[in-house]
């Protein structure tokens, strides 16, 4: 969600986006991963999306370039509605939105190459005219950070950051104007993480790349994010300029999960939320707000409506009634008149 003034600088536009699953049987209702999410992003940005495992934020990244359905809702990408196009209307949308998979080993061909992979998308796409396939494959390794007798080896043969590097090589071949990022550092060492978001940081400013960056490391996502989503349950419940968030965040379930980060405070303790109950399923939400079964300050409004995501503030976007106007005005005792 952005501005009116920012509207002409979006890339991409959810809009009520939601994607059921079928349950295991007749009983159970549709897994509700993504239940009517909206948000804009911005050309040049890194937008994070963060939350809890089976939040829906994977989802939700996958559904945005079509390779999960979308039940509901639509995708604007670069001026275009996405979300019915097929297959082969799809193809040139590959071009300019491309994904980083967390585990570089399954997405990786065995019995090709890394020559051979980051080929794969030319062969699809077509090379440019006036390009040598060979020098342009040689300059995506180098662009990021393998050296060209990497060429010639097979997936098994490198490590879990150089196999993470040609995927990222591979994404970035097509020079496209978007890369979702899901989760392509966990399973990579600390260490190699670290050169891996230095290698995305540096592809940004010499590509103009715009990055949606998933994760569930929270450290990561101030790291590399300019806004950040929450995502709970399959809703988004707050969208803020990353400093913002991280320095005031209203929406309860943020509070809790940002609290998560280690921080030392003047008496050398560190000061923690923790929630209590499990988190609900998909198949059967909650009525009203997802997070009022496990929320400190639920009211009897939270039980029975869903809040809506406004703006409170200048590009910060909290979904729960603690900050409902109305709610506030019926909820605040009158001053009495004194003489």
């Amino acid at each position: 969600m952005s501005s009116d003034a920012d509207k002409k600088d979006v890339l991409l536009s959810a809009q009520h986006i939601k994607v059921y699953y079928k349950g295991k049987n007749r009983k159970t209702g549709p897994v509700r991963a993504v239940d009517d999410v909206s948000f804009d992003i911005m050309k040049g940005e890194t937008f994070g999306i963060v939350g809890e495992s089976g939040c829906g934020k994977s989802t939700i990244g996958r559904a945005l370039i079509r390779l999960e359905h979308i039940t509901d809702g639509s995708v604007i990408f670069r001026g275009q509605d996405i979300s019915k196009l097929k297959k082969k209307e799809l193809k040139d949308v590959r071009r300019h939105a491309q994904m980083v998979f967390q585990d570089p080993a399954a997405c990786l061909n065995p019995r090709r190459t890394v020559k051979q992979i980051i080929e794969e998308p030319f062969m699809i796409h077509g090379v440019p005219e006036g390009v040598s396939l060979d020098e342009r494959v040689e300059e995506l390794v180098k662009k990021v950070g393998l050296d060209t007798y990497h060429l010639s080896r097979y997936p098994h043969e490198l490590s879990g950051g150089q196999k993470q590097r040609v995927g990222i090589a591979r994404a970035i071949a097509l020079n496209p104007d978007l890369v979702i990022c899901d989760e392509a550092v966990s399973a990579l060492d600390v260490s190699v993480q670290a050169q891996v978001l230095n290698l995305l940081s540096d592809l940004k400013s010499d590509l103009g790349l715009t990055y949606i960056f998933i994760s569930h490391n929270l450290n990561v996502v101030y790291q590399v994010s300019d806004r950040v989503g929450v995502m709970y349950l399959g809703k988004m419940v707050e969208i803020a300029p990353y400093d913002r968030l991280y320095e005031k965040r209203y929406h309860p379930y943020t509070q809790a999960l940002l609290s998560a980060i280690p921080q030392v405070d003047g008496d050398g303790k560190t000061e923690r939320i923790r929630l209590k109950g499990e988190v609900p399923s998909p198949s059967d939400p909650p009525s009203g707000c997802r997070f009022h079964t496990r929320c400190p300050h639920c009211c009897e409004i939270c039980e029975k409506e869903m809040p809506p995501l406004r703006e409170i503030e200048p590009g910060h976007f909290v979904a729960c009634h603690l900050y409902d106007e109305q709610t506030e005005k019926e909820n605040t005792p009158e001053t009495p008149v004194t003489q």
